[in-house]
């Protein structure tokens, strides 16, 4: 499957600072990321540290953000990492399940469902 990228608009949710990029969507992912010096320079704070297996199988301590998540026409929240200076930025699937946002692997692109599932 190629790489579906949907542009991202990141919100502080206590100043309204922005943060907006290309993102990768990457569904192996649980949250998002980006790269860490950005997000701190368009006035993200730390909110927290914790742990994320990488793809590779490394484990690793990440500090992140909670923020506003918004693409396609969606807002939701949820957490950002701090990574890397130069990653690209990744959008995980728990943003794009809490709006009802599906891969649609065939085509290549991001579709919506007829309804969240709340089951």
């Amino acid at each position: 499957m190629g790489a579906i990228h949907v542009t991202v608009t990141l919100r502080n949710l206590r100043t309204g600072d922005v943060y907006e990029s290309l993102f990768l969507v990457d569904t192996g992912a649980t949250d998002c990321m980006a790269p860490g010096s950005e997000l701190r320079a368009s006035g993200f704070p730390e909110n927290g540290r914790t742990t994320y297996e990488l793809a590779d199988g490394k484990v690793q301590e990440f500090s992140y953000t909670v923020a506003g998540i918004e693409f396609m026409g969606e807002m939701t929240g949820g957490r950002v990492i701090f990574g890397p200076d130069g990653t690209e930025p990744i959008l995980g699937v728990t943003p794009l399940d809490s709006v009802g946002i599906t891969v649609d692997p065939a085509n290549r692109t991001l579709r919506r469902l007829p309804a969240i599932p709340l089951k």
